[in-house]
Parts: structure tokens; C-alpha cells; sequence
């Protein structure tokens, strides 16, 4: 189900999509592949919406920063100077967090209209978001057709499938921003998580990682049994297990009081940890937790790193899910 959800200053149109399955409800705006809300029940069956959205399409626009609930491309993440190498070339791209750049630059996919269709009955339940990320779309090299793939699942669970192909090498790394608070508001940081996750990546001053990955033990990046989140996190864990074919459990998110749990499962070999310290009115610092699947930031200055190389003739395909519940 759709209908429009404003117009931006150029006469675009915005949709939003409702997806509603076993309990869960997903709205899902076609700027920005925003979802903008997931309401899921409690332990007593009492539903709420479990992250951060704004009510209206000028909320977004207003305040873009926190990439609220978005699709986050053509690189999530930092890359750091805003410059990288590939093939003998290095491309520069927009310092939008100086000196380094963020999520894609000043217009990244976060900031775009998608063109979005219901899938097919057979892939199942949702709806499918594509653009095409021009040549040089903020400083990027090659023309790259890309699709998001919304669904929810017969157990209510949403699941993101991201594909890439482009007609030129280039670097890819998409993500998803939502922030959860499964408490339905209120401060975040008592939520209760576990991740698998053996090692870190220390960062510098301005986020970018520092040398190899560091072990969690003994350190305060050690989730791999649950304890309360905390504050002061925005930082890239190395998944154990690497990049899967098939979708694996990486992270569990608990809220004692409510009783909701949420899975998140995923092909990728990180998962960025953000404690949410910095969020614009009418939200406070700490309201919700991100985690966001991905390669690891500045990868593409890191050939340690896994790869976020793309190369004609090659499918870029990406996939997160998460599942809902409550103990």
C-alpha cells in the first residue's frame, strides 16, 4: 500500500509504502529508502514503533545528518581525506565530515528519490527501491544500477537485499541507518546486547581506523556475552565468520523492560556500533542505538581490508535481516 508523503521543493513526489506482516508494520519512504517507522510488539502484545523517524518529509529534509532509518550509499561509512585509489587513478570526493568523507558525500543515497515497485508475489511480501548512481555522482567513478529489496518475511522479519552492478570499477558499500530503541522511547542505553564479534577496529580523532583490528577481550568492545550497551560507541566490530554467502545471526538487541528482542543477521563481515550522541530535536543524545552492517570503513585505502571493489561483469549483493520478538 501506498500514498504520497509530501513534495520536495522541485515538484518530486515522496511516496510511503506500508508493508504489514504477522504482527509487524514497516513504512518505507521512497526518499532516501528511508524506513521511517517498525512497530512491533511487547511481551504483552502492546505494539510501538522501535525507531527513531520524523513524522513528516521536512523533518528529514531539515535535518539530514543523522540519516535517519536510511539507505546509505554509494559507500557507507568514512573514506578517509575524501580520496581513494583504484587502478592508478585516485578519485576525490566531497569532505562533507572534514577532512574525510561520509555515507556517500553532501548527496549521497540518502538524499535521492527511488523508483519503487511491489515485487513479485514469489519473492514474498514488500517492495523493491533502484536508482541509477551516475558517473561522478559525488566524486564515484562508474555508472551503478543498484536495488534495495524490502520484505518482510511469514515470521515479520524485515529483510534488506541490496544489489550492484556497474559499467566501471568503482567502490560500493550500502547499509542500512535505522536507530532502534525497542523501548519505544526514552534513553537507549540500558538495552542489553551481544555481538559476535572477536575483534574491533581502533579508530583515530576523526573515526578513521587505525592499523590492524584490535581483540575485544578484556576491553569495554567485548559483547560476545550480553551486557548493557552503554554510551561513547561509534565503531566498526569485525564479525566473526567474514563475509557469508547466506545471511548468519551477528547481534541480538534486548530491552529488559519492554521484553522486545531484536536479531540482526547478515552477509557482512563488520557492523558499525553507534551509541547515538549526537541527535537533533526532538530527540536527546543516547535515545536509540545503530547497527549498521557493512565493510569496514575506509577499506578502499586499505587493502587489508575486504574489498569493496566493484568491477563490470561482477553482481555487488548485500543482505540484512532483522527479526522481532519479545521474552
Amino acid at each position: 500500500m501506498s500514498e504520497q508523503f509530501g513534495t520536495l521543493s522541485d515538484g518530486t513526489p515522496v511516496h510511503r509504502w506500508t508493508l504489514e506482516r504477522s504482527g509487524v508494520r514497516v513504512r518505507i519512504l521512497s526518499y532516501g529508502g528511508i524506513v521511517q517507522s517498525v512497530e512491533v510488539p511487547d511481551r504483552e502484545g502492546r505494539t510501538q514503533n522501535v525507531v527513531l523517524g520524523f513524522a513528516d518529509l521536512d523533518g528529514y529534509l531539515t535535518h539530514p545528518e543523522p540519516y535517519l532509518g536510511a539507505l546509505v550509499g554509494r559507500y557507507a561509512n568514512r573514506i578517509a581525506g575524501g580520496r581513494f585509489p583504484l587502478d592508478g587513478v585516485t578519485y576525490a570526493l566531497a569532505q562533507n565530515t572534514p577532512p574525510n568523507s561520509l555515507h556517500g558525500g553532501e548527496r549521497g543515497f540518502d538524499k535521492r528519490v527511488w523508483e519503487v515497485t511491489p515485487v513479485a508475489p514469489e519473492e514474498g511480501h514488500g517492495v523493491r527501491l533502484s536508482r541509477v548512481s551516475p558517473h561522478g555522482e559525488e566524486g564515484f567513478p562508474g555508472r551503478v544500477e543498484v536495488s534495495a529489496t524490502y520484505t518482510l518475511d511469514d515470521s515479520g522479519a524485515l529483510r534488506i537485499a541490496y544489489e550492484a552492478v556497474t559499467d566501471a570499477p568503482t567502490v560500493v558499500n550500502l547499509t542500512n541507518h535505522s536507530y532502534w530503541n525497542l523501548a519505544g522511547g526514552g534513553n537507549a542505553g540500558g538495552h542489553e546486547l551481544r555481538l559476535a564479534a572477536s575483534h574491533y577496529t581502533p579508530v583515530d580523532a576523526d573515526l578513521i581506523p587505525t592499523g590492524v583490528p584490535a581483540g575485544v577481550a578484556g576491553t569495554r568492545f567485548d559483547f560476545r556475552e550480553t551486557r548493557k550497551v552503554g554510551a561513547g560507541y561509534d565503531h566498526n566490530f569485525v564479525l566473526d565468520g567474514g563475509v557469508t554467502p547466506a545471511p548468519r545471526e551477528v547481534a541480538e538487541l534486548h530491552d529488559p523492560a519492554s521484553g522486545r528482542v531484536l536479531t540482526v543477521s547478515t552477509t557482512e563481515p563488520g557492523l558499525q556500533l553507534y551509541t547515538a550522541e549526537h541527535l537533533p530535536e526532538p530527540f536527546s543524545p543516547g535515545d536509540a542505538v545503530a547497527l549498521e552492517t557493512q565493510h569496514f570503513p575506509d577499506s578502499p585505502n586499505r587493502p587489508d581490508f575486504p574489498s569493496t571493489v566493484l568491477r563490470p561483469g561482477e553482481v555487488y549483493r548485500s543482505e540484512t535481516v532483522y527479526g522481532f520478538g519479545a521474552r
